[in-house]
């Protein structure tokens, strides 16, 4: 690998992100002339569809708080009848729906601590997007620490905290009002599939009032009519021994990222697959534990509602075992950087006279086909399938790729038609790649007809499925893309600018892409957010005094403004007798920025110690290219492939595709259009 000094990685911080910034004159010359000859720019930003299926009606749905909110509310009434208008009523219905489409296994790793996949401290992901969106399962810690986000944007601060019991992480709801009068921590276990309720049905209980009784009260048996239609240990019977103990609580355990956003340039697709296998159906790339079950490879579970959602409510027998009930998706991104017209300039993070830099982002996680079969082979070198380079014609280029923003890079290698770098990206969301030659750059790619593919693993209950007897498909695009900082501490340090991991304060700096017309010519970027969270030290048992603060600045740290304030640990109710001696705090804001750089700053009142920290920049393309929305199904009648186009401007974004009897979704593709 090559590195450079922290110094060295301050200087050229700016240059990494802001895309123009150095490129020679000769260089920026031949783009603009390459991207004068041709207007046929096309990339397209949160392209977004949703269908009508009831139950899997894809990410338009769900990509933020308050579309899920909206969607669970739609399915609670549809399923028990219920208007969803009390606390106890939103929780019910958030649970039904992660029960729906969130499992329960093992996921890999992002490498957080810059110290191997295994290595380096808390290993959870616990950020609540990539949770649903990259894996769509979890352990119980995992699940349950990425829900406390959801919790907290649905009914308000610290209202969901994970509890530790007896083998087991569980998770409880402050539910506030009537029978719960000024709050209450109640039972609401995803995980093990379990809401527990008081002799007359009238109110959830807490853990405290389960672990007192709690052989009677899991006892499927006990008095079912009490429980409004929810089985008890809905997975496995056997599952109410975890609530024998009631020992840890974890508060502010989970925290919530940008909205999982799509970024595609001119020249690239993004075809996402329902079912793994890929193309040909004999491809295994995915991110979690190989349980290798009915001979197909990679992360599944037996036990679960997801993929038979209308069985859960009012089951008497729970959700059975039936192997391979939920499995992994993919999402496959397909680049042909355009270096005849100057396409490819959407692309490009950063450039030289001899060199090209690529950035890559993705809210799913970057897969691998391991080299063997063993659980965790992912983790072993040999790797292959994440990401490839092909070329059409040979090339004298070189390549390299850095996965820590720019902060180290892998050796050059000559371009050649069939590089896998695989071992280099996976388990990570976003890489750079460099090409290099000392002699005509542009000219040598213009030729090489390169092609780069990566494949990501997904979670396919996210994605828009089609119906039985006709679908409607909805289509939205916010124009908006994303770059980061952050999440594994190497990304986030090679964006530090004062303070220290380790320590009680830091700052990192980000800059919006100053390539966009409307920064270059209003001298302003359109409006940008930004989103931030810190990983940090805060006591066993957490102090309640301690203020965590993060603030940002858009003109380089001239005037700053609060992101988050007056954020601290509430600690009410019951509570055990231990707690988890970290937590995760976060928020966002909008601003208008400038060309200076943003500036996230972190800090507390208590000297508490930031293990790690990430800052997110959203920002807005110009809204001017079109979608081509393409679906892969099958049905009574046999396979069929149709396509539409979509327009951001478009005032009635429908379309509806005439689908049979007994619809199999295969797979749906996004394709950016040149405007006309």
């Amino acid at each position: 690998m090559e590195h450079r000094s922290n110094t060295d990685r301050r200087k050229g911080f700016m240059n990494r992100l802001s895309r123009p910034c150095s490129i020679r004159v000769s260089f920026v010359a031949t783009c603009c002339c390459l991207i004068a000859a041709s207007l046929a720019f096309a990339d397209v930003g949160d392209p977004q569809i949703k269908t009508d299926h009831a139950w899997y009606p894809g990410e338009l749905a769900c990509t933020t708080f308050e579309r899920l909110q909206a969607t669970q509310a739609q399915v609670y009434e549809r399923v028990t009848g219920r208007k969803v208008r009390t606390d106890e009523d939103k929780a019910l219905a958030s649970w039904l729906w992660r029960n729906t489409h969130y499992a329960h296994g093992e996921e890999g790793a992002e490498n957080l601590w810059g110290k191997g996949f295994t290595a380096g401290g808390d290993l959870r992901t616990r950020e609540y997007w990539t949770g649903l969106f990259a894996h769509g399962f979890g352990l119980c810690g995992t699940t349950h620490s990425q829900w406390v986000a959801e919790m907290d944007a649905i009914l308000g601060f610290n209202r969901g905290r994970g509890v530790g019991v007896n083998g087991h992480n569980a998770f409880e709801v402050l539910l506030i009002g009537g029978k719960y009068g000024n709050g209450k921590w109640c039972l609401l276990d995803h995980d093990l599939s379990t809401v527990i309720f008081n002799a007359d049905g009238s109110a959830l209980l807490s853990l405290a009032e389960v672990q007192k009784d709690w052989k009677r009260l899991t006892d499927r048996q006990h008095d079912p009519a009490r429980q409004q239609g929810w089985l008890v240990c809905g997975l496995h019977p056997g599952d109410g021994g975890s609530y024998a103990s009631y020992k840890v609580a974890e508060y502010l355990a989970g925290y919530s990222g940008p909205p999982p956003t799509v970024h595609l340039r001119h020249g690239e697709t993004l075809r996402r697959y329902f079912r793994p296998g890929l193309q040909s159906g004999k491809t295994f790339v995915f991110w979690g534990r190989n349980y290798n079950t009915a001979g197909i490879p990679g992360p599944e579970r037996s036990h679960t509602w997801v993929n038979q959602p209308d069985a859960m409510h009012r089951s008497t027998t729970g959700a059975g075992y039936k192997p391979g009930q939920a499995r992994f998706g993919n999402a496959v991104y397909v680049y042909r950087p355009d270096f005849q017209t100057g396409g490819f300039r959407e692309g490009v993070a950063a450039a030289t006279e001899t060199s090209l830099t690529f950035d890559f982002y993705t809210p799913y996680i970057i897969a691998a086909t391991p080299p063997d079969h063993s659980p965790w082979g992912i983790y072993k070198p040999g790797c292959k399938n994440g990401l490839m380079l092909t070329t059409s014609q040979p090339t004298t280029c070189d390549v390299a790729i850095s996965v820590d923003q720019g902060a180290t890079w892998t050796s050059d290698v000559p371009l050649t038609s069939g590089l896998d770098f695989t071992d280099v990206v996976k388990g990570h969301r976003q890489y750079l790649l460099r090409l290099k030659s000392a002699n005509n750059l542009l000219n040598l790619l213009q030729d090489a007809g390169l092609t780069i593919t990566t494949v990501c693993q997904l979670n396919p209950a996210i994605l828009p499925r089609l119906k039985d007897d006709g679908t409607n498909i909805e289509f939205a695009q916010s124009n908006r893309a994303v770059i980061s900082a952050g999440p594994n501490l190497p990304q986030a340090k090679a964006h530090l600018v004062a303070g220290d991991f380790g320590t009680p304060s830091v700052t990192l700096e980000l800059r919006h892409p100053d390539w966009l017309p409307t920064s270059r010519d209003t001298g302003f970027a359109r409006s940008v957010e930004v989103f931030a969270a810190a990983h940090v030290q805060s006591g066993n048992p957490p102090r309640t005094d301690v203020r965590y603060f993060i603030e940002c600045s858009p003109d380089g740290g001239k005037t700053w403004a609060d992101l988050l304030t007056n954020w601290h640990i509430v600690r009410r109710g019951d509570e055990p007798g231990d707690f988890w001696s970290q937590s995760l705090c976060w928020g966002r804001k909008p601003i208008r920025a400038s060309h200076q750089p943003i500036l996230v700053r972190y800090r507390n009142s208590g000297g508490r110690n930031y293990l790690r920290a990430e800052a997110h920049l959203g920002y807005v393309l110009p809204a001017q290219d079109r979608t081509r929305v393409t679906f892969a199904w099958t049905d009574d009648t046999g396979p069929h492939q149709a396509d539409h186009e979509f327009s951001a401007e478009d005032r009635n974004p429908l379309w509806h595709l005439p689908t049979g009897r007994n619809v199999s979704t295969d797979w749906v593709e996004f394709q950016p259009i040149p405007a006309r």
